[in-house]
């Protein structure tokens, strides 16, 4: 089985200005590529929607236009979302390409596959475009990113197996049998098709570190290991598995992740029981289960910051902080409360963790309203 190596996701990137995702700290990331890069470590994923479309252009300013083309390795995504017919998929294509300033790409998956982006895909001719991107190419692998349930996934890999190479899915610990998620399932199907399997949220966004006391005890009573470590370990020793995708943020993250990898240990059924147990222990204490994509705020026509919003509910669930309330009066008066939301339901279709927003937004106007 070969070995699963670190993947750079460019999603989470330090920012000069917390409230403005396209402030990207470009002295911070180019740090933290030149550390990777040294660390024996080169792949790299982005989309043309990161960072409000400035996560390409600062991945060329840090990488590309600083290394030669052949010492480091660039994913991209098609933005599903805004596929209106065939022609768009080459148009968007070419900008993603000159936005980093290169050829062609690694690897070229379909942004987002789910039950309400499917379609646009199959209309735009998505599928077919990418195997014609393969032979022309424009891409050496090509494939999907994916954020639903088994049966589409399935009905996917029926369809479109002999052109999918990659399956960039969500797995971790947590979501290995969680019955939304679907990791396990999802990826029995790529090993059972033989597709590679990159990972995506093998931190499920930080949540698995935003765990209780308690949880974090036991994690310290069974090993000196961190859960960060624990996580990208799960992930990493799953069959298929070539790239673990961290959206690292500082160069301290890094730093950690990339020493897990350069130390890389498969974890032992006994091992697997414990994080089980641990995954279980951890979704009893948390009240959202988001990763905390963003992809939500996207189309919120309300403006509300519902990622800050749900991280703020979960750490007010785990210890009552006054500063847990006073961050939101805060974000609220910047931005929108979780009581303006319309219910319009945009952000349900596009979340990749199939969760009800409006309904939990209720939740934390009724929490936070107090």
């Amino acid at each position: 089985m070969t070995q699963a190596t670190l993947g750079f996701g460019a999603m989470r990137l330090p920012q000069t200005d917390d409230n403005d995702p396209t402030s990207i700290d470009m002295e911070e990331f180019t740090r933290m590529v030149d550390y990777f890069m040294e660390q024996g470590f080169n792949y790299f994923d982005t989309s043309y929607a990161y960072h409000d479309e400035a996560s390409e252009g600062a991945l060329k300013k840090a990488l590309v236009e600083r290394y030669p083309g052949e010492a480091y390795q660039i994913a991209n995504k098609i933005p599903t979302w805004l596929l209106r017919e065939e022609k768009d998929n080459d148009m968007l294509v070419d900008i993603m390409l000159e936005r980093l300033g290169i050829e062609y790409f690694d690897v070229l998956l379909i942004h987002n596959i789910n039950k309400a982006l499917i379609s646009k895909a199959e209309h735009a001719n998505s599928f077919e475009y990418i195997k014609r991107a393969k032979e022309n190419g424009k891409a050496l692998k090509v494939g999907i990113s994916f954020h639903e349930k088994e049966e589409l996934f399935e009905d996917v890999l029926e369809k479109y197996g002999d052109v999918i190479d990659v399956a960039l899915i969500q797995l971790n610990f947590m979501d290995w049998t969680d019955q939304r998620i679907q990791s396990k399932k999802i990826h029995g199907l790529c090993v059972k098709y033989g597709i590679e399997v990159q990972v995506m949220e093998p931190v499920k966004g930080g949540t698995l570190l935003n765990v209780s006391d308690d949880v974090k005890g036991k994690f310290a009573d069974y090993s000196d290991k961190s859960i960060v470590d624990w996580a990208l370990r799960f992930a990493a020793s799953q069959e298929n598995v070539t790239v673990v995708l961290s959206g690292m943020s500082n160069l301290e993250q890094m730093k950690e992740n990339c020493e897990t990898f350069k130390n890389l240990e498969s974890i032992t059924q006994q091992d697997h029981k414990f994080l089980m147990k641990m995954a279980h222990e951890i979704k009893k204490s948390l009240a959202i289960d988001c990763s905390f994509c963003n992809y939500c705020l996207k189309d919120c026509e309300m403006n509300i910051p519902i990622p800050d919003f749900f991280n703020l509910y979960n750490s007010e669930k785990l210890y009552h902080l006054e500063s847990n309330v006073d961050l939101y009066n805060t974000t609220a008066k910047v931005y929108a409360p979780a009581s303006a939301c319309s219910e319009c339901g945009t952000c349900v279709d596009i979340c990749t963790q199939q969760l009800d927003i409006p309904a939990l937004l209720k939740d934390v106007a009724d929490l936070f309203g107090k």
